[in-house]
C-alpha cells in the first residue's frame, strides 16, 4: 500500500499499456483526464451477478493491465477479470467504505447470494489522501463497521465454541481473537481522526482494513476473527430488498442490532460508532424499519439458502417481536 497524493496521474506511467479501468460511471468523468493515455477501454460496473461478469472478456478489448478505480463494487469487479484474466491489477481505491481493496477474493452475487471467488493479489494498493478525502464523509466514516464487526464476530464465535458449534474446520482461537482485537481498539483509539478524514485518520482506518482484507486469508480461510452475525444481516436484508448499500454502513447497523440480540453490551459500541460518526440509521442508507425487522427475520432462511455460512447468533437466538420493539427503539430512539 502507498499513501501520497496526485497518484492517478502517474498510473500511466507504470502501467503496462494498453491497460483496462474498471469504475463507476458516476467517478470516470472525473478521472478520465488523467487515464487517457495508453487506455484500452473502461467497464462502467453495473452488475455483481457471476453471470453478468462472464460475459465481459468476450466484449472487451485486448489490454495488459486492470486498473480498479471507485468502492466496493469496483474494486471487487477488477479483482475478478483479474482473476479470470490473469492480468495485474492495481487498485485505487476512491472512498474508505470497505475492506476489499485489500481482500484476496471477489465478493460477487450468484442470483442474488453472495459469494467470495477467485484469488488475486494486487500489484499496489494507492491510498490517495485528496482523493479519499473529496469522497462524502458519510462514506469515509462508515469503513468502521468492517472493522467493529469483529466486536460482534468474537462473541459469535465464543458462543458457537460454549454450545459445542463451531464447525471443525474453523475451531476457537484465542491467537486471531487478540489479533483482531488489537486492530480494533486501534481504530477506536483513532476516533477523533477517523471523524475528521484527515491524513492520520486515513492511515489509521486504511491500516486497520488492510489488515483484515488479507485476514481471512492469513487465518487460512477461515471467517470467523473478522466477520459474523452483523454480516449475515446484512446479506439476508440485502436479498431480501435487493438494494444496493454502503457496504460499512449496514454493517455498522448490523453490529448494532446483533450487539444488542447478544446482549454484548451494545451502549459500548454504539458510543465508538458515534464518536466516529457513522450514519447508521436505516434511513441514512435508504432502508425502512419494516424492511430492517423484515432482514432480521429472513436471515435464518438466508444461512440455510446461501450454505456457505458459519453459527452465529443470527440462527441461535430467536427474532422475537419484543426484541424487534426494543432494538427499534434503542437505536432510533
Amino acid at each position: 500500500m502507498a499513501y501520497g497524493r496526485n497518484l492517478v496521474a502517474e498510473l500511466p506511467a507504470i502501467l503496462n499499456r494498453p491497460y483496462l479501468v474498471v469504475t463507476m460511471a458516476d467517478l470516470w468523468p472525473r478521472f478520465a483526464p488523467q487515464l487517457s493515455d495508453g487506455l484500452a477501454a473502461v467497464h462502467l460496473v453495473d452488475s455483481l451477478e457471476i453471470e453478468d461478469l462472464e460475459r465481459l472478456p468476450g466484449t472487451l478489448p485486448r489490454f495488459e493491465t486492470i486498473v480498479g478505480l471507485g468502492g466496493g463494487m469496483a474494486i471487487d469487479v477488477a479483482k475478478y477479470l483479474a482473476w479470470r484474466l490473469n492480468r495485474p491489477l492495481f487498485q485505487v481505491p476512491t472512498s474508505m467504505s470497505v475492506n476489499a481493496p485489500f481482500a484476496h477474493r471477489a465478493a460477487v452475487r450468484d442470483q442474488g447470494v453472495l459469494k467470495y471467488v477467485g484469488w488475486h493479489v494486487p500489484e499496489m494498493v494507492y491510498v490517495d489522501y485528496d482523493v479519499i478525502r473529496s469522497a462524502p464523509e458519510h462514506i469515509n466514516r462508515s469503513s468502521v463497521g468492517d472493522i467493529v464487526c469483529y466486536y460482534t464476530a468474537h462473541w459469535d464465535w465464543r458462543m458457537a465454541r460454549d454450545t459445542g458449534n463451531c464447525e471443525a474446520k474453523w475451531p476457537y482461537e484465542q491467537y486471531w481473537v487478540d489479533q483482531a482485537r488489537a486492530v480494533l481498539d486501534g481504530v477506536l483509539d483513532a476516533a477523533e481522526d477517523i471523524r475528521a478524514v484527515n491524513d492520520a485518520g486515513i492511515r489509521a482506518l486504511m491500516g486497520a482494513l488492510r489488515w483484515g482484507g488479507a485476514a481471512f486469508s492469513n487465518t487460512g480461510w477461515n471467517p470467523r476473527p473478522i466477520e459474523g452475525s452483523e454480516h449475515t444481516f446484512f446479506y439476508a436484508t440485502e436479498h431480501l430488498t435487493k438494494k444496493p448499500f454502503l457496504h460499512g454502513q449496514i454493517v455498522s447497523l448490523g453490529v448494532l442490532l446483533m450487539s444488542f440480540l447478544q446482549g454484548n453490551d451494545p451502549d459500548f459500541i454504539k458510543g465508538a460508532l458515534d464518536r466516529i460518526g457513522v450514519a447508521y440509521q436505516p434511513q441514512d442508507m435508504g432502508l425502512t424499519w419494516e424492511e430492517v425487522r423484515a432482514g432480521l427475520r429472513h436471515m435464518p432462511e438466508y444461512h440455510k439458502m446461501a450454505g456457505n455460512l458459519w453459527y452465529t447468533a443470527a440462527t441461535h437466538l430467536p427474532i422475537t417481536e419484543a426484541y424487534l420493539d426494543e432494538v427499534q427503539a434503542w437505536i432510533g430512539g
